[in-house]
C-alpha cells in the first residue's frame, strides 16, 4: 500500500504563490507515477499534473501550464506542487495521488489519495 501526506495549503492573494508538499511512504510507493488533482465545491475533481519519481512523464493541465511546476525529491520521498501567479479560480482542495499512466497518453489513473489540503486564492 501507499500512504500520502500533504501539507502547504493556505490563503493567498491573487498573483501570489504557494508550494504544496506530498510525502509518500509504503512498500511500493516508488512504483507509481505521482499526480496532483484539485476539487472545488460542487465541482468534479480535476487533474492538475503528474510526474514520475525519476522526474519524467511530466504533464500539466492546460489551466495551470506555465504557472504550476511539479518536482520530486527522492531523498525525502516528497512530491511538490509549486503554484505561481495564482488566480481565484485555482481555489480548491488539492489532492496528491499515486497512480499510473499509459505511455504516449495524457490519461492518468490514480490508485491512492492523500487527505487533501485547502488552497484559497482571494481577489
Amino acid at each position: 500500500q501507499v500512504q500520502l501526506v500533504e501539507s502547504g495549503g493556505g490563503l493567498v492573494q491573487a498573483g501570489g504563490s504557494l508550494r504544496l508538499s506530498c510525502v509518500a511512504s509504503g512498500r511500493t510507493f516508488s512504483k507509481y507515477v505521482m499526480g496532483w488533482f484539485r476539487q472545488a465545491p460542487g465541482k468534479e475533481r480535476e487533474f492538475v499534473g503528474r510526474i514520475s519519481w525519476s522526474g519524467g512523464r511530466i504533464y500539466y493541465a492546460d489551466s495551470v501550464k506555465g504557472r504550476f511546476t511539479i518536482t520530486v525529491d527522492n531523498a525525502k520521498n516528497t512530491v511538490y506542487l509549486q503554484m505561481n501567479s495564482l488566480k481565484p479560480e485555482d481555489t480548491a482542495v488539492y489532492y496528491c495521488a499515486a497512480g499510473s499512466t499509459p505511455y504516449y497518453s495524457s490519461s492518468y489513473y490514480p490508485n491512492y489519495w492523500g487527505q487533501g489540503t485547502q488552497v484559497t486564492v482571494s481577489s
